[in-house]
């Protein structure tokens, strides 16, 4: 009882969280044999209800006889029942629906319309200290990377596994709502979205925002008019870049700029909007000129690129189908002005990956989505065909458990980090309830 008082006392000290009370509430974390409302009538739970995550009551439908009357309504959860009025739910009539609400502690009464005493369940007594607990361990302050990182460790393989996967097509649903949004604006044209992701994705971190702001400065079907020329498509890019402005004595440059400044000229193109691409801390094969010229042979070797993906269903051919190069000039090039070493410059296996990961995948289950596609063996298998991405958070994850060992894995930790770890969201995690129930 001392112990059980102990608990009790530090969630008034640290605070008690709404989300802890609904996660008690939802998982029947208390002994519901024999309940009874403050005014000691007799409780009988025969459903919790659904659980809202919008605004109105926290569970709705619920099933509960009080005395000898059997109740058909919502349940309303508080840390105080005085939070009732700091909520001005009193003056809400989607509350007037209210038949049970559960409370940490009632400090006050609440009332219905009718003058009659809300009925009240108070929780302090009934949740076992167990749960207490695991939950004060679970979000105790410290120089800790995640809450759950002195239990990461413990979690069963085949729930991280499940979890992971679920956590994946969270992230491709995230990814999938950008998509929407851009799929809107080209009027449904599925390749002019596929040009300006793959745009942004092959300017990676550093000119990923450049490289997008020149996939909004072209519409899709001037790269349409263009892409069977390669010299054509790659001025339209190097142009609209800002990288034909300079004055160099070099043929090529000067093709490509008498080039750009016809196609200026006839699509009425303007580039003021275009963010300029960095050079800067970036290794050469990153340079937006070795970049952009890759995307040009890409585009110019397949005219019909969003039809491939779509049809592409193993990770062997989309090799095949990305494996592409640059134009001859850059064989001996970084840059316009200086020569190097002659190397022919291939779209690495890695840097391939990464597409796959950030532009193909996400492509392919929004337009399954769109298309009502309900197979998502293919993406899985994929996306465990991929190794995982390398950066601080996957690492850290691996410190704590070897878990990232495909992309899928890696997708789902970033996933994990960003949009649970990061908000404390343990609650809504299955790895923070599997350290809870213990």
């Amino acid at each position: 009882m001392i112990r059980f008082l102990f608990f009790v006392r530090f969630f008034y000290i640290r605070g008690m969280q709404e989300d802890f009370l609904h996660y008690i509430w939802k998982h029947k974390k208390i002994d519901f044999g024999e309940l009874k409302t403050t005014n000691n009538e007799d409780l009988i739970i025969n459903s919790v209800g659904t659980y809202n995550t919008n605004s109105g009551p926290d569970f709705f439908n619920s099933k509960i006889k009080i005395g000898n009357q059997l109740w058909a309504g919502n349940v309303e959860i508080h840390v105080k029942s005085s939070d009732w009025f700091l909520h001005n739910h009193e003056t809400d009539m989607n509350y007037d629906n209210v038949i049970l609400h559960v409370v940490w502690e009632e400090d006050t009464e609440v009332f219905r319309k009718d003058n009659t005493v809300l009925p009240t369940l108070e929780l302090n007594s009934l949740v076992k200290p167990n749960t207490l607990e695991n939950y004060r361990n679970l979000f105790s302050k410290g120089n800790k990377w995640i809450n759950c990182e002195n239990d990461f460790n413990s979690i069963s393989p085949f729930l991280m596994n499940n979890w992971l996967e679920r956590l994946y097509f969270e992230r491709l649903e995230r990814k999938s709502g950008a998509m929407d949004t851009m799929l809107k604006s080209s009027k449904n044209n599925w390749e002019a979205v596929l040009f300006k992701m793959l745009l942004k994705n092959f300017g990676l971190k550093v000119n990923g925002n450049a490289f997008g702001s020149l996939g909004n400065s072209i519409d899709f079907s001037i790269v349409r008019k263009v892409q069977s020329n390669h010299l054509s498509l790659e001025a339209l890019l190097f142009g609209q870049m800002g990288l034909l402005e300079n004055s160099i004595e070099n043929a090529y440059y000067m093709e490509l700029s008498k080039e750009y400044k016809f196609l200026k000229q006839k699509f009425g193109l303007d580039n003021t909007n275009v963010i300029p691409a960095q050079f800067f801390r970036l290794r050469p094969l990153n340079f937006p000129t070795i970049r952009l010229s890759q995307l040009a042979c890409l585009y110019n070797k397949h005219q019909n690129l969003f039809s491939k993906i779509i049809e592409t269903s193993t990770i062997e051919d989309f090799y095949d189908l990305l494996n592409v190069g640059t134009s001859n000039f850059w064989n001996t090039h970084y840059t316009f002005q200086k020569e190097s070493k002659a190397r022919v410059k291939m779209l690495s296996k890695s840097f391939i990956d990464l597409l796959l990961i950030n532009t193909v995948l996400p492509l392919k289950f929004s337009y399954n989505k769109q298309n009502g596609i309900s197979d998502d063996s293919i993406l899985i298998d994929m996306a465990n065909a991929i190794k995982p991405e390398k950066n601080n958070v996957i690492s850290a994850f691996n410190r704590l458990k070897d878990v990232a060992n495909t992309s899928l894995h890696s997708q789902a930790l970033i996933q994990l980090k960003s949009e649970y770890c990061n908000k404390h969201r343990c609650l809504q995690c299955a790895i923070g309830n599997s350290i809870l129930n213990k």
